[in-house]
């Protein structure tokens, strides 16, 4: 079996609380010897751990072991080709990306700042289903592999500024002094939060009062509602 694909399940089965082997013969095609069927409960148990929409483990071909591309389908509506050259249409609008600016004579400081150069196209009936005003709707590139097995170093994740709210076990990108940062999302009394990564083993809960939220210049974004994952 691909190594890459056992890390993930591997890290599946602690973000779940199950064992590998279990969560293996879960994923396991239906013809493989011991595999197990997924029921309703875990089925909506992976959703929610995973942050995924709920159902979205009752569509057809949402595990494969060799993916070309990964997304949170019921997310992006339909596809056409187009290029830097084709026209935007009536339904679709342009979303800016966010992106780390290195300030000169900063030592190495960096500030989030909006590209101007750099932008994806969204349905406006994606972003209308979703409860996106297409004025709060942004994107951002994860950066290393704190998130994986969800999302991997480079996926793409569009997030609405206009929900800063924190929601228990949602994803949010945040701005953490200058550095671009996609999480899942705790509130804890006083006006603290926690920031969990699905990645546990190699990166632990960071937990930060309200008034270290302001010492460490850490400010939500928005909250993810929609991604990308090129393989």
């Amino acid at each position: 079996m691909n190594t890459r694909f056992e890390g993930r399940q591997a890290r599946i089965a602690d973000a779940l609380g199950k064992s590998a082997n279990y969560i293996s013969r879960c994923l396991a095609t239906p013809d493989s010897s011991g595999a197990k069927k997924i029921g309703e409960d875990l089925a909506r148990e992976i959703e929610e751990t995973l942050g995924l929409q709920r159902y979205a483990m009752d569509q057809p071909g949402l595990v494969s072991k060799k993916p070309a591309v990964e997304t949170n389908a019921e997310f992006v509506g339909s596809f056409d080709v187009w290029d830097d050259d084709t026209p935007l249409g009536d339904d679709e609008v342009y979303v800016p990306f966010l992106k780390e600016v290195e300030l000169s004579a900063g030592q190495g400081r960096t500030v989030v700042q909006q590209s101007s150069n750099r932008k994806l196209r969204f349905g406006k009936l994606t972003l209308r289903r979703q409860g996106v005003q297409p004025s709060d709707a942004v994107c951002v590139t994860v950066s290393g592999n704190s998130m994986e097995p969800v999302l991997p170093d480079g996926s793409t994740a569009g997030v609405d500024q206009g929900r800063t709210a924190v929601v228990d076990g949602k994803m949010y990108a945040i701005n953490h002094a200058g550095q671009l940062r996609v999480k899942t999302l705790y509130r804890l009394p006083g006006g603290g939060i926690r920031l969990r990564s699905f990645n546990r083993e190699e990166h632990p809960d960071e937990e930060y009062t309200a008034e270290e939220l302001i010492s460490n210049q850490i400010i939500i974004l928005g909250r993810v509602f929609w991604y990308s994952v090129l393989l």
